[in-house]
């Protein structure tokens, strides 16, 4: 995709990928790939943000020998997740008004 993610952007798409199920790093960063050239050392400081404001918290998982830090969503990123989403809406249909209302001129 050619459209660049600001920072909050991309917490809001950490804590909509989180908010389906507990996820590791990886795992996080394969799906914001999705939508964004993002690479995991660059994923690693957002967790820790939304971590550090309340939005996260981890626990560890053995798997094959070792342990795998997993990322949960607090009551407190739920409701961010949720401040998010609205405010995402009303720039979504504000975009697709100056996008969509620009094509619709240039036809008629």
């Amino acid at each position: 995709m050619i459209y660049q993610l600001g920072s909050t952007l991309t917490d809001a798409i950490v804590l909509a990928i989180i908010s389906r199920g507990d996820a590791y790093g990886y795992s996080i960063s394969q799906q914001v790939k999705k939508v964004a050239d993002i690479k995991e050392s660059t994923l690693y400081p957002v967790l820790r943000r939304l971590q550090q404001k309340g939005y996260l918290e981890t626990y560890d998982q053995p798997y094959q020998g070792r342990n795998r830090k997993y990322y949960v969503i607090t009551e407190a990123g739920k409701q961010q997740y949720q401040f998010y989403m609205e405010e995402w809406k009303k720039y979504r249909m504000e975009v697709e008004k100056i996008m969509m209302g620009g094509m619709e001129n240039e036809q008629g």
